[in-house]
């Protein structure tokens, strides 16, 4: 098999097709997306089950962003590369087949024969998260209790909305991130929006890509001025830093969900990826 970044050979000349996968998935019970020895995660998972209905072995997927343990997903994309011939042999029934041989905490949506220069890493525009969580005298309510975090202090969403929006735009989320060799921390936030939804508060973000623990990292400083411990000052005079700082708490994985990929028009897929592949070497 290719290196997942080689565009899929033309379908119908004997070589292979490049397909994209719509995914969702529970995070409870996952140690997160990426394949490691010995543990449950999204991608082994799917990989098996792919391996089983293509009867092929060492399939690859490359996927839009990585999700730590406990994380969720609604919207994920992923793609692979297969065989051709295989493809059009399964293409009638592979999604049904392929979700009767994966858990119920896992579900590919849509199987699609991707258009020419898709790659779901480096052809995507932005991702978007959203987190949960809720600040009530209760607690969680119990049928959102794997997506939505406990917060213990009330919190004060328009204060930590104003605070979000002077993190808008380019900037280095050092400050924000759990730093790899490598990769760079710079960041286009396209969005940071804090809204009151009863009893919980959702924060949602989007972004070009997101280092590791931003979002989770975003989520903690931003309740720490929802609790009035810290003002929007403080969480701008972040950006600073240009290390990660020991001042922001991580919020618990559970909260965080990924809601969507997005990606330019077919025509626009293959020059988006070599634009981010030139500057980018880390998961986003």
């Amino acid at each position: 098999m290719r290196q997942s970044n080689e565009p899929a050979s033309p379908p119908g000349d004997g070589g292979l097709i490049r397909l994209r996968l719509d995914v969702c998935y529970d995070g409870t019970d996952f140690f997160g997306w990426a394949a490691q020895p010995g543990l449950r995660t999204v991608e082994q998972m799917l990989q098996d089950a792919l391996s089983t209905l293509a009867r092929a072995e060492h399939l690859r997927l490359t996927v839009a962003g990585r999700t730590d343990a406990g994380v969720h997903a609604e919207g994920q994309v992923a793609h692979l590369d297969l065989d051709a011939a295989r493809w059009h042999e399964l293409s009638d029934t592979a999604l049904r087949r392929l979700n009767g041989l994966l858990p119920g905490d896992v579900r590919v949506l849509a199987i699609t024969v991707a258009p020419p220069g898709f790659d779901a890493r480096f052809s995507a525009l932005w991702r978007s998260y959203r987190y949960r969580i809720s600040d009530a005298d209760f607690g969680v309510r119990p049928l959102r209790r794997r997506d939505t975090a406990l917060w213990r202090r009330a919190l004060d969403a328009p204060a930590m909305h104003a605070a979000a929006q002077r993190l808008l735009g380019l900037r280095d989320f050092a400050a924000f991130c759990k730093r790899r060799e490598g990769a760079t921390t710079i960041r286009t936030l396209q969005r940071l929006d804090v809204v009151r939804d009863g009893d919980a508060i959702e924060i949602h973000a989007r972004s070009d890509a997101f280092c590791h623990s931003m979002v989770r990292s975003l989520v903690g400083a931003l309740a720490a001025v929802g609790e009035g411990r810290r003002d929007a000052d403080w969480l701008a005079g972040l950006l600073e830093l240009g290390s990660r700082s020991g001042e922001v708490t991580v919020a618990p994985p559970h909260g965080l969900t990924l809601v969507a990929v997005g990606y330019p028009s077919d025509a626009e897929l293959a020059g988006r990826a070599e634009q981010t592949r030139a500057i980018r070497v880390s998961p986003g």
